[in-house]
C-alpha cells in the first residue's frame, strides 16, 4: 500500500483533470508536454508522461511494421531522434491542432511526427 501512494504521489498533477478510463486525451498530452519559455516542464514529472506517450507510440508502430500490417500514417523516425525534440514537435503540432483536444491523442502524435519524419516515398499532403 505504502508503494502505491508513493506511485501516485508522483504522477503529474494538472489543472485539467484526465478522463476516467485507459485514455490520454490530447488536451492531456499537449499539458503534459508543454514547457516554460526557459525549457523546464510547467507539471512537474510532465515530460515523463508525454516522452513515455511518444516512445510507446513509435513502438507500437514498429511493430505493426514488423508483422507486415501497413499503418495507414507511415512514419519513419530515426533512431537517433531525441525524445526532447519529439516532445516539442507534438506539443506544438497539439497547440496548432486544437480539434485533437477532446481525442485520443494518439493519432494527433501520429500526424505531427509524420509531418516531420515520414517515410521515403509517402506523400505528404
Amino acid at each position: 500500500m505504502r508503494f502505491l501512494i508513493l506511485f501516485l504521489l508522483m504522477l503529474p498533477f494538472t489543472s485539467h483533470a484526465q478522463e476516467t478510463g485507459a485514455h490520454i486525451s490530447g488536451a492531456y498530452l499537449q499539458e503534459v508536454c508543454e514547457r516554460t519559455a526557459l525549457g523546464k516542464e510547467k507539471i512537474t514529472g510532465g515530460h515523463t508522461t508525454c516522452q513515455a506517450y511518444i516512445a510507446g507510440l513509435i513502438d507500437y508502430h514498429h511493430l505493426l511494421r514488423s508483422l507486415g500490417t501497413a499503418p495507414s500514417i507511415d512514419i519513419c523516425v530515426p533512431n537517433t531522434a531525441k525524445l526532447r525534440d519529439l516532445q516539442d514537435i507534438v506539443w506544438k503540432y497539439l497547440k496548432d491542432n486544437p480539434d485533437h483536444a477532446a481525442f485520443n491523442a494518439a493519432p494527433a502524435v501520429g500526424l505531427a511526427l509524420f509531418a516531420v519524419f515520414p517515410c521515403e516515398g509517402a506523400k505528404k499532403n
